[in-house]
């Protein structure tokens, strides 16, 4: 069994609400959607992945361990694509396992043994040039309805840009909540970077947040890993 990979790396984690964690990224190519705001453009491309076989990654995890290793993040592209991989790299480790994944793709996450964490995005309309459609929220709700229904720790994360109006986030919110209305879970927003764009819109983070607070666990953070200049 092989899956294209882009790169395996150490490093800490920037993102949500495992901030500051010790891990090794393993970085997969090809995604099903196509966001506008990507910072990892070279994997939405299948093509630009090498395939590696189940072995190869261990190995690479082994080589990489540290004594402040913390857990495995599986990412992309879109990780969920290649769940089956994911699985027999998780059956020969020991550590933690998060997966960050655009929730799209609800089947493939309930199929992913042992996890610890997921970062499932929630994207806005305004995140795509022209293909978001409804099928994408849906899925995302899917996905959310499995981690809740069997026990897992997860998050959402909304990328958020100096032009998202509060009207949208608050809609979201309100529809989330119907939903859900007995589940208080977290959100993360997450400012687009880099951070200078924000500079005379930060009061926007403010009312973000109380927008989705009466329902939800909010968080803001940016991407740490980009101001401290690391992978």
């Amino acid at each position: 069994m092989k899956a294209p990979i882009v790169e395996i790396f150490s490093s800490f984690q920037g993102e949500g609400l495992w901030i500051g964690k010790r891990q090794i990224f393993i970085r997969f190519a090809g995604c099903n959607l196509n966001c506008n705001y990507c910072d990892t453009k070279n994997s939405q491309n299948v093509n630009n992945g090498i395939l590696k076989s189940v072995e190869e990654v261990v190995k690479k995890i082994k080589e990489l361990e540290t004594p402040d290793l913390h857990s495995i993040s599986f990412t992309g592209g879109e990780p969920l694509l290649y769940f089956d991989f994911i699985n027999e790299i998780i059956s020969q480790t020991d550590f933690k396992i998060m997966i960050e994944t655009n929730g799209t793709l609800p089947d493939s996450l309930s199929k992913i043994n042992n996890l610890n964490c997921v970062s499932l995005d929630l994207k806005l309309p305004e995140h795509f040039n022209k293909d978001w459609n409804e099928e994408i929220f849906n899925n995302e709700i899917l996905s959310i309805k499995s981690l809740i229904a069997n026990k897992k720790n997860f998050y959402c994360k909304i990328v958020v840009s100096p032009s998202t109006s509060l009207a949208t986030i608050k809609e979201l919110g309100e529809k989330i909540h119907k939903i859900f209305p007995n589940d208080k879970f977290s959100i993360v927003l997450q400012p687009e970077s880099p951070i200078k764009q924000w500079k005379n819109k930060s009061n926007a983070f403010f009312e973000f947040s109380e927008s989705l607070g009466e329902y939800f666990n909010v968080f803001i953070i940016p991407q740490t890993h980009k101001i401290l200049n690391i992978e």
